[in-house]
């Protein structure tokens, strides 16, 4: 299991990614599941990754090496595209390219082809955008209206999201509630878990500010886990109780 979020805001893009991986109880370990491609100046290209590992890295490994393009005998690759939906496009045709290698194969042994992506950044000349990419290559993009976008097990973390991130929340704030809400996924999943990467960038800067990963008992973390549920425990016993009982 997995959860992975991306949130677009005016300031900026964070994109923050568990790294947990399980194939049954007995057969746990850790991946990188958030992937940064970064020239300065010229693009910066986070993505994130969800289902089935063989498959997000086979997806991974050819957006670095490249596809060739039969129209011009030219390799394609994540470095190559002009625009970040040209981007976002080229990773759906990943998707599709490794689906074609290795999906009848595995849809015959019943292990199915899982995969989502976030691909979030800016390439020179264009906008900072964030994408959702889909199994079938197709992908949706997030708007003012619809600031962020989630993959994995995301059905925790969204509550939180949806009462609290607007287009206009700073990039700290956002980062800070993109926490709250990958905490609030751990509590609830023992399938998603530390180590937790995480990137921010600003609009229009090229670049990453912060590329960090969170360890186990990092005290920041440690302390707002505490302090989110103090806050929960204040604010629900601050509302009166329901007139309904005697």
């Amino acid at each position: 299991m997995t959860y992975c979020v991306g949130i677009l805001v005016a300031d900026g893009l964070t994109m923050i990614a568990d790294t947990r991986t399980n194939a049954g109880l007995d057969n746990v370990a850790q991946y990188r599941k958030l992937h940064v491609f970064e020239r300065p100046g010229d693009r910066i290209v986070s993505i994130a990754t969800a289902g089935n590992l063989a498959i997000t890295q086979s997806v991974i490994s050819m957006l670095n090496e490249g596809i060739l393009d039969p129209e011009t005998g030219e390799m394609e690759s994540v470095w190559t595209q002009p625009s970040m939906f040209r981007t976002a496009q080229f990773v759906g045709r990943a998707i599709r390219e490794v689906y074609r290698i290795d999906g009848p194969a595995l849809e015959q042994s019943s292990a199915g082809f899982e995969v989502t992506m976030l691909v979030g950044g800016q390439i020179a000349r264009g906008r900072l955008r964030l994408f959702m990419i889909y199994r079938q290559g197709n992908f949706i993009e997030a708007t003012e209206d619809t600031p962020f976008l989630q993959i994995g097990e995301h059905k925790y973390g969204k509550p939180i999201l949806d009462r609290a991130i607007k287009f206009r929340t700073g990039i700290d704030e956002a980062l800070k509630l993109g926490l709250i809400s990958m905490d609030s996924t751990m509590r609830s999943n023992l399938g998603v878990g530390m180590p937790i990467d995480l990137i921010t960038i600003p609009r229009d800067a090229i670049r990453h500010e912060v590329l960090h990963r969170i360890e186990p008992g990092e005290p920041y973390f440690h302390d707002l886990r505490e302090r989110w549920s103090a806050a929960l425990r204040a604010a629900h016993q601050a509302i009166p109780k329901p007139p309904y009982s005697g």
